[in-house]
């Protein structure tokens, strides 16, 4: 008896869909979080503050994670027809995930005013939800092509 009839296997797409979810989630989290702590401030430093961080989610997506998202993607395309579910993150990713959660909880658990840490929460859930789109189109162009079967 071997472990591998044990592995959870999914397709290509599900993996894609799964990645994509996982980090819509968080990003949607983490940007609730940011507006939930400048809502404790007065509006206009609150709309100064989120718009600092909604740039700097641009820019972290478009020069950070969006490039993240694509080798994984790209990672993923090139996995056996059936893959492991957690396959869809690269297995080093998932130490990168544990150091930033880790970061996330010092951060909210620091003297650091929340609103102050309201721009970083924006800009790391934005991005992540922006990048989140790849996922969906790349798991749309495998299952056009058959290969998420």
């Amino acid at each position: 008896m071997t472990l591998q009839r044990y592995k959870p296997g999914v397709s290509k797409h599900w993996l894609l869909v799964l990645a994509g979810i996982s980090w819509s989630a968080v990003g949607v989290v983490l940007c609730r979080m940011g507006y939930v702590w400048l809502r404790a401030v007065p509006i206009k430093l609150g709309v100064t503050i989120a718009l600092c961080g909604l740039t700097g989610a641009l820019l972290v997506h478009r020069f950070g994670f969006s490039k993240i998202a694509g080798k994984n993607i790209a990672r993923v395309c090139r996995l056996p027809a059936k893959s492991c579910i957690f396959a869809f993150q690269a297995w080093r990713s998932y130490l990168i995930i544990v150091v930033m959660v880790a970061l996330g909880i010092s951060l909210r658990h620091s003297p650091i005013p929340k609103y102050l840490l309201a721009p970083v929460y924006i800009t790391i859930g934005g991005a992540l939800f922006l990048s989140s789109l790849g996922y969906y189109s790349g798991c749309w162009r495998v299952f056009r092509q058959g290969a998420g079967n």
